[in-house]
């Protein structure tokens, strides 16, 4: 237990050095893009009569840095700050803190993205078991065809299409904003409503954009463990079909299982293609916005969100499959 405890402890300070490492990439990154909206805010007020340093101060206070300091001055100063829980303050939002921004805009991701993630992983666990156990039938063609069909289409393809047919051709769902603005907030029936309705089309884009995926994964995991001996000694057995299943599915899910971990990491930067399109104001959305604002404080906040989640993540995956098959010690 004690080994086991120190191999854990070793990955996590092998997840923070790596947190470190592509912190600091992103950072060099994002500063050498072209377009300096503080910059632009340095000028303005020096033409307003400011004195360099006033000016200086000024933008320092309201944004965390000066444009024109060394580029390795102002790297020392954000790890500071990040070290300290701190993210700077935002460009585009008028020097509200990143932190701030990025908790509001978490929640939105985390409900649209992860209900569409469990969504798609569990219809696709389901259809790839009944396409592997009707593997020599048409019907388990159809169902693979299908799945291959749908991992094709791209999340903003997926995103773009339902948008068409449900909002501009047959009007069924709203389009744009995560809820009517005529509804005044709170926990009542009407706001939460249209809450839902709002989010269907989000949800469904994510969910049928990863469904094949799922569907295929996990035909083939289904379909390697029918050739085992022991699927095949039970066979002789006379063990019940619906025992058979049971034991198929439990060990050919287990690899899935680490897969659907990571993706939880990876769903908050996934997710920008389908909350740019649908106005949803998830950390996706917020991402898009800062890019084309060159808002470098919010860039590197979100970058760093997306970062820690995808690596933890990963150790996550190993200790659960590490639980769910005590034959194997991954971490």
């Amino acid at each position: 237990m004690q080994a086991l405890w120190i191999r854990l402890v070793r990955r996590v300070v092998g997840g923070v050095v790596m947190v470190l490492v592509v912190t600091s990439f992103t950072f060099f990154l994002v500063h050498v893009m072209p377009g300096n909206p503080v910059q632009t805010e340095l000028d303005t007020l020096l033409q307003q009569g400011m004195s360099p340093l006033q000016a200086q101060a000024q933008v320092r206070a309201m944004y965390g840095f000066v444009p024109h300091a060394p580029l390795y001055i102002q790297y020392v100063h954000y790890i500071w700050q990040v070290l300290h829980f701190d993210l700077g303050r935002s460009i585009s939002y008028s020097g509200v803190p990143v932190l701030h921004l990025l908790m509001q805009a978490m929640p939105w991701t985390i409900i649209m993205v992860l209900t569409g993630l469990l969504l798609s992983f569990v219809i696709g666990m389901i259809t790839g078991v009944l396409a592997a156990a009707n593997r020599n039938s048409q019907a388990g063609d159809g169902l693979s065809l299908l799945a291959t069909f749908l991992h094709g289409i791209p999340q903003f393809m997926m995103a773009l299409l339902l948008a068409y047919v449900f909002t501009t051709i047959w009007k069924i769902f709203p389009f744009g904003a995560p809820y009517n603005a005529a509804i005044t907030p709170g926990w009542n029936g009407a706001f939460v409503g249209s809450l839902l309705r709002h989010a269907i089309l989000p949800v469904a884009a994510y969910a049928l954009s990863g469904f094949g995926g799922w569907a295929l994964a996990m035909r083939g995991s289904v379909t390697s463990v029918l050739g085992e001996d022991y699927i095949q000694a039970a066979q002789l057995r006379g063990v019940s079909p619906l025992i058979q299943l049971r034991y198929i599915a439990r060990n050919a899910i287990l690899p899935l299982f680490t897969i659907l971990t990571l993706s939880i990491g990876f769903m908050f930067g996934g997710a920008l293609f389908i909350e740019t399109i649908f106005d949803y104001p998830g950390l996706g959305y917020m991402m898009y916005s800062a890019l084309n604002a060159r808002d470098y404080p919010l860039m590197d906040g979100a970058f760093l969100m997306i970062t820690i989640a995808v690596i933890f993540a990963n150790i996550a995956a190993d200790v659960l499959y590490s639980v769910l098959d005590p034959r194997i010690q991954r971490f």
